[in-house]
């Protein structure tokens, strides 16, 4: 590649960021980084109506908790700013201006009122809606007659009312569309304000972007984008437009089918690690049997060449399945650091993390094979904190066993641990395991017994790992309040 990749990410501070833009994003910063070159984050806050409060910050965070840096934006600068779109009104001010003297734009008074009725007549024809060009033509007199009156125009791009626009995309090939299906489309609003197809031409040229990757829903404004360039004089960039995200009915990925904010993927405990892998991987393939990639590898293989046509399926049971291979691959201590946010938000072991970290520390390895995602920890480890079990006296009695045996099971058991001066997953191993058959149990019955009176659960890690951490007075305080429950 002869020249510098410099592309961009230009999220609308209109709400939260949603898979599809940080997949967009995350392709972006995968093909600057491969190629070493600039990723570039710029603000498109030009839609002041639906501005959202705090919008900035939560698409900037989202980039960062996925460890997407950028070298060129807002909080980082560069030579190409400002690098929001609210402070360069005047460039695309002073674009329009030339566009329209030049003769490839033009002043449109029309009202609103004027514009509805206008489209509700075309779909009682059943005319395809759009701008119907009533004000393509109108003379010097008729336009300063309706300045007279106060009316401040938009300013309209005049589409070539024949030919055809072609474009190289390097994801879908060579594209023609006829100009007859464009309207003469808004480029600068009567507040002065430009739309995106205005906006993003002025900037990308300005700033000298190379590449544009964009979702597909683009393709069909590129058309308008590319006469826009010819008109200023501008060297269009290359464009890449990204396939579709899709739930798992086919139809497009949307809140009825679970979390879409990113945000929402942080707080349900997913690791930025397993979301950059499976996200890169939604249109984008190393080859057809690959699926575990690190950061790195992604960087390494990452081309524009492997991004797919078809759209691309968002499969939830995917990303748990790869969120828990990314959980089992930690550390202890990084185990540990991922979830102690969601520990802390949970009563029990919120209060466990302040007052015993040692303890809660002690307890995660032995649940960590299970987890895959973090929300599951506090619920799986809940019953290490409590004071008093809360279960059905039934679940004591195994299949087989009786009440008689089921306390006789527990009452050996008791003065057995009870007069263990180690107690270690091994000293336990070796006290319990030949206990079973001395009571005429088999050691399933007997682990089951003493699982539920430990734990309050029939499923839980390893037993006799789960009793050393819980500690000998524990154990045993709960083994005595089952038998209490056994003779209730």
């Amino acid at each position: 590649m002869t020249e510098q990749v410099r592309v961009r990410y230009a999220p609308s501070p209109t709400g939260s960021p949603h898979v599809g833009n940080i997949r967009t994003a995350l392709f972006n910063w995968l093909f600057a980084r491969h190629t070493n070159g600039s990723f570039i984050v710029r603000i498109e806050d030009t839609d002041v109506a639906r501005s959202v409060e705090g919008a900035v910050d939560e698409a900037l965070n989202s980039l960062r908790w996925l460890g997407m840096d950028w070298d060129e934006g807002p909080e980082v600068g560069g030579k190409y700013g400002p690098y929001y779109q609210s402070q360069r009104l005047e460039l695309y001010q002073k674009a329009a201006q030339q566009m329209v003297e030049q003769g490839d734009a033009y002043y449109c008074y029309c009202s609103p009122e004027k514009l509805t009725e206008m489209r509700a007549e075309q779909l009682q024809k059943k005319q395809p809606p759009g701008y119907n060009r009533y004000c393509r033509e109108l003379t010097t007199e008729q336009k300063a007659k309706r300045e007279a009156e106060g009316i401040i125009p938009v300013v309209r791009f005049k589409i070539p009312l024949k030919g055809q626009t072609s474009f190289q995309d390097l994801i879908w090939g060579n594209l023609t569309f006829d100009n007859s299906t464009l309207d003469d489309f808004v480029m600068l609003k009567s507040d002065g304000y430009p739309t995106y197809h205005l906006a993003n031409i002025v900037d990308d040229h300005l700033m000298e972007i190379s590449h544009i990757l964009r979702a597909e829903e683009w393709l069909s404004s590129t058309p308008r984008h590319v006469l826009m360039y010819h008109a200023m004089g501008f060297e269009p960039p290359q464009y890449a437009h990204l396939p579709m995200i899709l739930g798992p009915d086919h139809n497009k990925l949307s809140k009825r089918h679970g979390a879409v904010s990113i945000r929402e993927f942080y707080e349900q405990g997913y690791l930025p690690e397993a979301m950059i892998n499976f996200l890169t991987l939604l249109g984008w393939s190393f080859d057809d049997k690959t699926e575990i990639m690190t950061r790195q590898q992604l960087i390494d293989n990452f081309s524009l060449e492997r991004i797919n046509r078809s759209a691309a399926v968002f499969n939830r049971d995917k990303l748990n399945w790869m969120n828990g291979i990314y959980v089992r691959n930690l550390s202890a201590d990084e185990f540990f650091q991922a979830a102690q946010p969601y520990l802390m938000l949970h009563p029990l072991t919120g209060e466990a993390m302040i007052l015993n970290e040692n303890y809660v520390r002690n307890i995660l390895p032995l649940i960590q094979e299970r987890v895959r995602v973090l929300t599951e920890v506090a619920p799986l480890i809940d019953y290490f904190f409590v004071e008093e079990l809360d279960y059905d006296r039934d679940l004591l009695i195994n299949k087989g066993m009786s009440m008689e045996s089921t306390t006789q099971a527990l009452e050996v058991s008791l003065l057995k641990l009870d007069q263990l001066t180690l107690f270690t997953a091994e000293s336990l191993e070796a006290v319990l395991r030949p206990l079973a058959p001395k009571l005429g149990l088999k050691t399933g019955q007997l682990f089951g017994t003493l699982r539920v009176a430990t734990t309050g659960r029939t499923a839980t890690p390893p037993l006799f790992q789960t009793m050393a951490v819980l500690s000998k007075e524990r154990c045993l305080k709960r083994i005595n309040n089952a038998l209490g429950k056994l003779s209730a």
